[in-house]
């Protein structure tokens, strides 16, 4: 397969230049329309209690979506300030779509103490189009932006969605203005010339747009997270300028070897462009694990970035080859290096790490447990908008009500649905959990009991609330739903497909590495310390943001608890970014015991030749995983430490000092196979060598 991609490369490089050019305007053009259409409801799980109680409130009591305004920095009562609020109040209501809009003055609770902030709540019809509902919202947010006041906030319901669409779009071009330079700087150091530093950039560009279109793509037939743009677009930037840096140091190599441009593209692609695609086939099988949960939002998360490994794959073994035809006789042959000199610091590390195995392995291994001790007591949770960047407009509003209203205000109640033929002593009970607790019958003979918790809306308190709804209904038809429930759903989802998941990646990645080795030891010692590295990260990612220290380096603060969405993609995309750097060594490696036979100086060698590789893509991963972290959003920030401690700490701790301790005191064994699997590898003649193949005819 792969020579037959080199063959359609090199003989119509412009053909297969101007399709992607096709990809890359459609991705720029009708990709970026996905900004419009995300969706904020990332705890929603199909079929749990929470989501099944709410649907039924859905038939019986349809209420429409609402937002809320705060007016606050004077004194709200003086008298012109109160006429442009009730002339305000007064006109939204008569705004077509608008159900109800309650006096700030005359509600109670809607007008702080200090009579320096007000809250006007606004709810709109059930059963709005979309488009009559987003008029609906602009008229109201229109209307109310008007009043003369120091602060004027408006957020909530599909606005909310909205504003961080919006944001979420600023963010990723701040990101790509401050990655884009800094990567290019990074390959001119590198490459030492321009247009082979330009290439990795065109095949990043083309993995943005594949990112954009393959989300848009997605939001046809699913909801899209506000955080899939940074997450697919960080990593797509990051795969796209590892996978092709890959390929031009394997190109720069060849051209050593025969001055054939066309011939060294196909050497490049038969060779290096097999360890992109197991690349990229390990990250993919490595999200594949998200598909496992229900959740809308992990399931859509685990297709999208999936679909941009696999844009970044193609873009590396078509477009780049294409590229490298037309151009490739302009990039300068790597020169040959003196003997002894090609990877000397990398040759000294993997020699001491193999002389001092024993000691390198009752060292690294107990520092990696070590910084992993804080997942021990990791909590997660679905988070307010303390989450999101001091400039929001949902985090000012949130501000400014924490400010001046009591502790509470606008917290969500746990919601609890006593459907017809509940039993008065039990909704007794349930109405005795809270001292506030109020009561309504939406109709078909339901009661709607909705128990204000104390503190957060998802805390331990609320969390322990409907715990206790749980405890107490027995046998009857009783229902909790809200935003702590949909928390304690989560978890529960979580804890009960994580197991699967877990066997279904492992499973997946020991067959992918199978097919790369020939061997049944070496998957398992790469899983193994790819779980150290992880481990590591995630422990410092709790560390940080859950228990709070030094998360002001990173303009964060410490939450308590990590978003609910932060642990599995942190876990999926790490764990399938790691195994990128375990191929490019292992295909060293295999090469060089596969020329000499010695298994000791094949390690030395692999890292010798893949070291610097290695290197340096795990440097520019973390440079655009860092650029992304400047959004300020908190569970990006969250992702991006994670990501990047884990790239950062696999690259050099495990991949420079474990990776040759381990082969080493494995010695000949680590390439051991039964004879039926090592039967079956030979006939696959799954390989990572370069193949001469005759030079073909160029053709436009």
């Amino acid at each position: 397969m792969l020579s037959a991609l080199a063959r359609a490369a090199t003989r119509r490089p412009l053909t297969v230049i101007c399709l992607w050019v096709v990809l890359l305007l459609l991705g720029f053009g009708l990709g970026t329309g996905v900004f419009g259409d995300l969706s904020d409801d990332v705890p929603d799980v199909p079929g749990t209690e929470s989501d099944l109680a709410d649907r039924y409130l859905d038939r019986v009591d349809p209420t429409g979506e609402s937002v809320t305004a705060v007016v606050a920095g004077t004194a709200v009562s003086e008298s012109g300030l109160r006429s442009q609020v009730e002339r305000a109040v007064a006109e939204v209501r008569e705004i077509a779509g608008v159900a109800a809009v309650p006096d700030p003055y005359t509600t109670p609770g809607l007008t702080a103490r200090d009579g320096r902030a007000l809250i006007i709540p606004v709810t709109f019809e059930g059963g709005l189009s979309d488009d009559a509902e987003e008029d609906a919202t602009d008229s109201t947010v229109a209307r109310v932006k008007q009043i003369q006041a120091p602060e004027v906030h408006v957020s909530g319901g599909e606005l909310l969605g909205r504003q961080l669409g919006e944001r979420a779009q600023q963010d990723v071009k701040t990101a790509e203005l401050i990655s884009l330079p800094v990567v290019l700087a990074l390959l001119l150091v590198v490459f030492g010339g321009l247009r082979a530093a330009a290439l990795p950039l065109v095949i990043a560009v083309s993995g943005i747009a594949g990112a954009f279109l393959a989300l848009f793509a997605f939001s046809q037939v699913t909801d899209i997270s506000v955080y899939a743009i940074q997450v697919t677009t960080m990593l797509g930037l990051g795969l796209a300028v590892d996978y092709a840096l890959l390929m031009l140091v394997r190109f720069r190599e060849e051209r050593r070897h025969t001055p054939d441009v066309v011939e060294a593209v196909h050497r490049t692609v038969v060779a290096a462009g097999r360890t992109v695609v197991f690349s990229g086939l390990t990250v993919a099988v490595s999200l594949t694990g998200l598909l496992v949960f229900p959740s809308v939002f992990l399931r859509s998360m685990g297709l999208a970035v999936a679909a941009v490994v696999v844009i970044d794959m193609l873009a590396a073994v078509t477009l780049l080859p294409a590229l490298l035809t037309r151009f490739g006789a302009k990039i300068a042959p790597s020169r040959a290096p003196a003997e002894g000199d090609e990877g000397r610091l990398f040759a000294r590390l993997a020699r001491f790490a193999s002389r001092r195995r024993v000691a390198v392995l009752v060292t690294v291994v107990p520092a990696l447990l070590v910084l992993a001790l804080p997942v021990t007591g990791m909590r997660i949770s679905i988070g307010d908008a303390t989450q999101l960047p001091s400039s929001t407009e949902a985090r000012q509003l949130y501000d400014t009500v924490a400010a001046h209203f009591p502790p509470g205000t606008g917290v969500p109640a746990v919601t609890v649905v006593l459907k017809p033929g509940t039993d008065g002593a039990t909704a007794d009970r349930i109405r005795a959990l809270s001292p506030n607790a109020e009561s309504h019958e939406p109709g078909g003979g339901a009661t709607v009991v909705e128990l204000p918790p104390p503190g957060s809306a998802d805390g331990p308190a609320a969390t322990g609330l409907v715990e206790r709804v749980r405890e107490l209904r027995g046998d009857e038809p009783v229902e909790v739903t809200g935003v702590a429930a949909q928390l304690v759903d989560f978890r529960a989802m979580l804890g009960d497909r994580a197991p699967w998941a877990a066997v279904i990646v492992l499973a997946g990645l020991f067959v992918l590495l199978f097919a790369f080795t020939g061997s049944v030891l070496i998957p398992l010692r790469t899983i193994a310390t790819t779980l150290l590295s992880l481990g590591a990260a995630l422990g410092v990612v709790v560390w940080v943001f859950q228990d709070g220290h030094l998360a002001g380096l990173l303009g964060a603060e410490g939450l308590g608890a990590l978003s609910l969405s932060a642990p599995p993609l942190i876990i999926a995309i790490a764990f399938g970014l790691a195994m990128d750097y375990e191929l490019f060594i292992l295909a060293r490696m295999r090469e060089a015991r596969l020329r000499s036979g010695d298994d000791q100086e094949a390690v030395v060698t692999g890292l010798r030749r893949s070291g610097r590789v290695v290197t340096c893509a795990a440097l520019l991963l973390a440079v655009v995983f860092g650029a992304f972290m400047t959004g300020g959003f908190s569970p990006i920030l969250q992702l991006g430490l994670g990501v990047t401690l884990a790239v950062l700490i696999d690259a050099t701790v495990v991949r420079m000092l474990l990776v040759p301790a381990t082969m080493s005191l494995l010695g000949r064994r680590a390439w051991w196979a039964p004879k039926p699997l090592r039967r079956a590898h030979e006939r696959l003649g799954l390989r990572e060598e370069a193949a001469t193949v005759p030079s073909v005819t160029t053709r436009p």
